[in-house]
């Protein structure tokens, strides 16, 4: 499976950047009582933090927050996965425990501050394109609706839209099934190709050390 971006992103954000995992051989379960603990600190932790601060005190949900609005769509109405899931924490409504698969996804998107998702790739068809969405893409969600992608970030196989870092479509949803996994990280464009490696290197080595197998990585 290959993943391109279509290079129309890049003449809007001149420094786009995407992380890309392939997990192989995985074992997705119920949560080990190391993670749902960490997640549930982290985020107890968090709602402190939101106690002092603004949402654009963050600097990777400010940042993909302008970039929401430089491809044109809206920020208040569509969010950035990751800014959701911080409104969340500040209202205490807290991400309760999947599995070990979206889980350690939602850890780490917490943690970095940006959009991420996680795909069963063995439902995907083909090669993957990163593109801008248009009123033609749509699909249903984890969120249980149908949505619709226009000017939002979008996954794509032969299919069609899969997924994105607004919301993922339950087609290719990671189930305790999967053994083979896509991650998608939506990298803040300011961050350099250096950092970024360190930290998809960092993410495998915490999610292989939650659900095994293997991980390659590359920055696109």
């Amino acid at each position: 499976m290959e993943t391109t971006v279509d290079p129309r992103i890049s003449e809007i954000l001149s420094d786009f950047k995407v992380g890309i995992i392939h997990y192989n051989n995985i074992t997705v379960s119920d949560s080990p009582q190391m993670l749902k603990g960490r997640l549930q600190l982290f985020q107890e932790q968090l709602f402190f933090d939101l106690e002092d601060k603004e949402l654009s005190d963050f600097p990777g949900l400010l940042e993909w927050k302008v970039n929401w609005k430089a491809l044109g769509a809206d920020p208040n109405r569509y969010r950035p996965s990751a800014e959701a899931l911080f409104r969340r924490v500040k209202k205490q409504n807290y991400l309760t425990p999947v599995h070990s698969g979206v889980d350690m996804n939602n850890f780490l998107s917490l943690q970095y501050e940006i959009p991420l998702g996680l795909y069963d790739a063995d439902k995907i068809e083909g090669d993957v394109t990163i593109t801008i969405g248009t009123e033609n893409d749509q699909y249903e969600g984890i969120n249980n609706r149908l949505n619709t992608l226009a000017y939002i970030l979008i996954t794509k196989d032969q299919q069609g839209a899969f997924g994105s870092p607004f919301v993922d479509s339950k087609r290719t949803a990671v189930t305790e099934q999967t053994t083979n996994a896509l991650h998608v990280f939506y990298l803040r464009p300011s961050m350099d190709r250096d950092t970024a490696l360190e930290l998809l290197a960092a993410a495998a080595n915490m999610f292989t050390g939650i659900n095994g197998g293997e991980a390659d990585f590359y920055v696109i």
